[in-house]
């Protein structure tokens, strides 16, 4: 114990006033991300490692502190928008956009305290939504199992969103296997 004293004043305690004065300027930068976190939904782990990202994309792309610096900025904020479109579940609704429906509660004939959600179809584009991703829309058509039904266009265009979510989680976490070892030298 004496000598991890003795080590710890030869070569950290003349830092230790910087120490304090980094942890500050962290606990003030991270205050707001952590006021906000919740521990019962995936949304908020994406936002603190989406916020870890994007200080550490800000200081490594600023401070040039080595080679491939600037790239390795870059790398880190394809991984934020990646997060954000996982976060989002943006590819999940993207399908949405190429079709229109009305949304009913009607009254359920043998429960009449309940409603029951009725779903009324007034245009759909779905074409032009398989146009975007013809690869993904062949893989769900030679498809033996999916996870939604593909007798229409609707479970077809629910499929592909989620496959391209899918892909999305795929890459990212391929992008940061492959660089995060990297970002620190």
């Amino acid at each position: 114990m004496y000598h991890r004293i003795i080590r710890w004043v030869k070569y950290d305690a003349r830092y230790f006033h910087k120490e304090i004065i980094q942890g500050i300027k962290n606990l003030i930068r991270w205050f707001p991300t952590i006021w906000k976190d919740r521990d019962w939904d995936d949304y908020f782990i994406w936002e603190i490692l989406k916020v870890k990202l994007k200080n550490q994309s800000n200081f490594i792309g600023r401070s040039g502190i080595h080679v491939s610096a600037e790239r390795d900025a870059e790398i880190m904020m394809t991984c934020v928008r990646l997060i954000d479109k996982i976060q989002t579940e943006y590819y999940q609704g993207e399908y949405m956009d190429y079709h229109q429906s009305n949304f009913h509660w009607d009254d359920c004939e043998d429960k009449p305290d309940y409603k029951q959600l009725r779903i009324e179809e007034l245009s759909e584009n779905f074409d032009e939504y398989f146009k975007l991703y013809p690869r993904i829309y062949k893989q769900v058509i030679n498809a033996e199992k999916t996870i939604f039904s593909t007798d229409d266009k609707k479970g077809i265009a629910m499929n592909m969103a989620h496959i391209n979510h899918q892909r999305a989680l795929k890459l990212l976490f391929k992008v940061m296997e492959n660089n995060i070892l990297k970002w620190w030298d």
